[in-house]
């Protein structure tokens, strides 16, 4: 059994390289991996992946070229239970999901975790979050006044557009510059506020790409479906899937911010500059989880359904 060996690709005649790959890879137990050698990018190969076995991968670059690529690829456990996900919880119902969001579970990048997984994720017994949920409050009137499953496709992802990645574009440029504002001024007494500022200007380079990859290669197909245009089924899939990947990433780059920051907990000297900066992240990573949510539990399982 594989488990880090080294697959030199460039060895391999073209026409077997992607079925040696993967042969490589469905011999796999769960929890084991191998790197493949390249001398180019073999993305082309993560979205074929994607499409033929699912979300069940991790993708991580050794070497990112320019002239040898180096990727190891481990088997995740695959997902297969009857079991409600919290994704779910969260998208058939509000109330839920603001309880879901008091107990600090993430519902949005960690949407598939069944409620057991979820439960224990946080030190809590599964029964005891069940009955949370069942005694979740009434929402209010403001919280109510949008029922996201009710809408059409198109619309959903034109709202998706319009409000979240429109955020993004007006917010992300604020906050990297004040990253780099804060982390000049108070950097060389608290130095996390470089890799902050760093981690920023990377988080959110990456967030701009993916929306407009969103926009561009997804959100189309996705509105002439909803108007009965039938698309390639398994590329439509792939990038479902790649998409999801790449929330999942987020959500772990803003665990990352947050466990830098200690929680946001500003110095007793933090300026109203520091201060801001903590402010509009954590309102950003807010925007972020709903947005995320939306495609994740709310739009993708919709044009799945289709």
């Amino acid at each position: 059994m594989i488990k880090s060996a080294t697959l030199d690709v460039t060895q391999i005649e073209p026409r077997l390289k992607h079925p040696t790959i993967f042969d490589h890879f469905d011999r796999l137990d769960q929890g084991e991996g191998f790197v493949i050698l390249n001398d180019h990018d073999p993305k082309p190969l993560y979205y074929q992946l994607l499409g033929e076995r699912g979300n069940i991968f991790t993708w991580e670059y050794l070497e990112d070229g320019p002239e040898w690529w180096r990727v190891r690829i481990f088997k995740l456990g695959t997902v297969s239970t009857g079991a409600p996900t919290v994704g779910e919880v969260a998208a058939k119902d509000i109330k839920k999901a603001e309880v879901l969001k008091k107990l600090g579970i993430d519902f949005c990048c960690g949407g598939k975790k069944t409620l057991r997984e979820a439960a224990q994720s946080i030190g809590m017994a599964e029964q005891q979050l069940v009955e949370a949920l069942e005694n979740a409050p009434c929402a209010s009137s403001a919280s109510a006044q949008h029922n996201f499953n009710d809408w059409d496709l198109g619309f959903l992802a034109d709202y998706i557009v319009n409000v979240h990645h429109r955020y993004i574009r007006e917010q992300g440029p604020i906050i990297e510059q004040l990253a780099d504002k804060v982390s000049a001024r108070h950097g060389a007494e608290h130095t996390e506020l470089f890799d902050l500022a760093e981690g920023v200007h990377d988080f959110m380079g990456g967030l701009y790409q993916h929306i407009e990859q969103e926009e561009k290669n997804l959100f189309p197909v996705i509105k002439s479906l909803a108007v009965g245009v039938r698309p390639q089924t398994e590329e439509l899939q792939a990038i479902i899937r790649y998409m999801e990947s790449e929330h999942e990433h987020a959500g772990e780059e803003l665990r990352e911010f947050r466990l830098l920051t200690k929680d946001y907990e500003l110095p007793e000297n933090a300026c109203n500059s520091y201060t801001y900066l903590y402010t509009k992240i954590q309102e950003f990573e807010s925007d972020l989880f709903q947005h995320i949510h939306l495609e994740n539990n709310v739009l993708f399982p919709k044009v799945t359904a289709l």
